[in-house]
């Protein structure tokens, strides 16, 4: 089932996606094509999907979620090409292909984040990808740059960089976590729920906890696949936060506890969610999906 939810709104949030890599000047030509290349090489589409699956919980349509869904990507795309940069995480491989500073070149790299990070905002206004109220949109944009600015994913990442060769505890790596990984999850579901129009504060505080389970969730089973995994399957350079000495679930706990501790995550978010009918039951199908996925 979830597969089939997958294509259907992958399918979507790329349509919609396509319409914002159209360079104004003939001179933007080459930074349009690193953007849409940063966006379009690939991607499981994990927040998008949950920004859908929000709106539609309340009783929204899935295209009213559009604007959400495209920003969320190309937040997550940015931070993406920021991360693997040199100066930060030094990657070369990226889905499976070469990260956007190895296709392009440095300079050209850092532009295309930047770039994508001001689309990001500029899709939540974007009247071409939902029509929603000036309020709901004043919503999105405030949830949005908290969660992915220093108070959320950009703090997370300053964490998680001056973490490197430290022996972090559980609690000091899930206050990381919540903020490099979590913070752009909860986002998303949030971002989704406001589409929808039908927002009640009951209803959001039980998606909140929901999404706060699934985001550390995410960040447990990546860790697990960074051990168990190989480069080919998750498209990135496996081990690469062992070699670099980074904090992790595995080593914290140990690999078979790190399982369980996922596992117990994802009771937590379908906990969470029983007040929900079965118009939430995609949420429930990513939940399982977030601890079961192999890359």
């Amino acid at each position: 089932m979830i597969a089939a939810y997958s294509a259907t709104s992958q399918a979507r949030v790329n349509a919609a996606l396509e319409l914002l890599f159209k360079a104004p000047l003939p001179e933007l030509a080459r930074l349009y094509e690193a953007m849409h290349y940063s966006v379009m090489i690939g991607g499981k589409r994990v927040r998008p999907l949950l920004a859908y699956a929000a709106c539609e919980a309340l009783g929204g349509k899935a295209e009213q979620a559009n604007g959400a869904a495209c920003a969320l990507e190309l937040i997550h795309a940015y931070s993406l090409v920021h991360d693997d940069l040199p100066a930060m995480d030094d990657d070369d491989l990226r889905r499976g292909q070469p990260t956007t500073h190895k296709k392009f070149d440095e300079a050209c790299a850092i532009l295309a984040g930047d770039g994508l990070q001001s689309l990001a905002f500029s899709a939540l206004l974007d009247p071409r990808l939902s029509d929603l109220s000036a309020d709901i949109r004043l919503q999105q944009v405030t949830a949005l740059a908290h969660a992915a600015g220093p108070a959320g994913m950009v703090g997370g990442q300053a964490i998680d960089l001056g973490s490197v060769g430290l022996k972090l505890d559980q609690k000091a790596l899930e206050q990381m976590h919540r903020h490099k990984t979590g913070a752009l999850i909860e986002v998303s579901v949030k971002l989704g729920a406001l589409a929808s129009g039908r927002a009640e504060k009951d209803e959001l505080k039980s998606l909140q906890t929901y999404a706060q389970a699934i985001g550390l969730a995410f960040q447990v089973q990546d860790d697990i696949l960074d051990v168990e995994s190989d480069t080919e399957t998750l498209g990135k350079r496996q081990g690469a936060d062992i070699a670099r000495d980074k904090p992790t679930y595995p080593a914290l706990l140990g690999l078979d506890a790190a399982k369980a501790y996922a596992l117990e995550l994802r009771d937590q978010a379908l906990h969470a969610l029983r007040p929900f009918d079965a118009a939430a039951e995609p949420l429930r199908d990513l939940a399982r999906y977030i601890v079961d996925r192999r890359h």
